[in-house]
């Protein structure tokens, strides 16, 4: 009788975190971003159909990278999550804290048990009275946590898109320039090129939206077409590092 094959506990989880991570990576980037009336996400995405970022309930969104099949079920499964939450009390009883923690024990629940974790890392955002009350959680593949303040950057060239973007964002920013800061981090070139290598990406080519604190109830506006150049031709080239 042959023994079967083992494999510690150890190298079990870290095998499945670094397949985990580089599923992630190969995705294209998403930048969430607070300004001075809410919060702005942004991506590269041609696809007018398959949202990277899309709303959940009145004043909360979600951004997501990795596969999309996987992350699009998780969306389907927060809306119903918020969607039955406000029936069953009320409407003031959804938040992104709730919601964070569900998709929390979700992917930690897979990770651990399934033989393949979700390739995703998602943001779940929510829009306050003020900018001391918006929440911004960051959810890895693993279902760990992170309460974020002011910006995230997940996918692809994370880390270094994140330094980026810490050097030149400042709290209050008008919406117009923390879209610029956004475009232009996503065209950053890859690791070792030059420069001059940076892409400029055109409105076209780009999946914006924000939760808007000055809108009455659902906070939630997709910015595409004239709308999304004018403000993009209107805003102050961001100081970048």
């Amino acid at each position: 009788m042959s023994m079967p094959f083992y494999v510690s506990p150890e190298q079990l989880m870290k095998d499945r975190a670094d397949y985990a991570r580089k599923g992630i990576a190969r995705g294209r980037s998403v930048v969430v971003l607070a300004y001075e009336d809410g919060i702005a996400f942004a991506t590269e995405n041609p696809s007018r159909a398959l949202h990277k970022v899309s709303e959940i309930y009145d004043r909360i969104a979600f951004a997501a990278v990795g596969k999309y099949n996987e992350f699009e079920n998780l969306r389907v499964a927060g809306v119903r999550y918020a969607d039955l939450r406000g029936y069953s009390y009320d409407r003031r009883d959804v938040n992104a804290r709730g919601l964070a923690n569900a998709y929390a024990q979700t992917l930690g629940t897979v990770f651990t048990t399934e033989s393949k974790p979700l390739e995703v890392e998602i943001v779940v955002a929510e829009v306050g009275e003020d900018a001391a009350t918006d929440q911004i959680y960051r959810l890895s593949y693993d279902g760990s946590v992170a309460d974020e303040r002011g910006f995230v950057v997940m996918g692809g060239q994370a880390e270094r898109l994140r330094e980026e973007v810490a050097g030149a964002w400042v709290p209050d920013m008008p919406l117009a320039d923390v879209l610029a800061l956004a475009v232009r981090v996503l065209g950053a070139p890859a690791d070792g090129a030059d420069e001059d290598d940076r892409r400029v990406i055109p409105a076209a080519q780009l999946e914006v939206a924000v939760l808007d604190r000055t809108r009455p109830r659902r906070a939630f506006r997709r910015l595409s077409g004239v709308v999304l150049e004018d403000l993009l031709g209107s805003a102050a080239a961001p100081d970048l590092p």
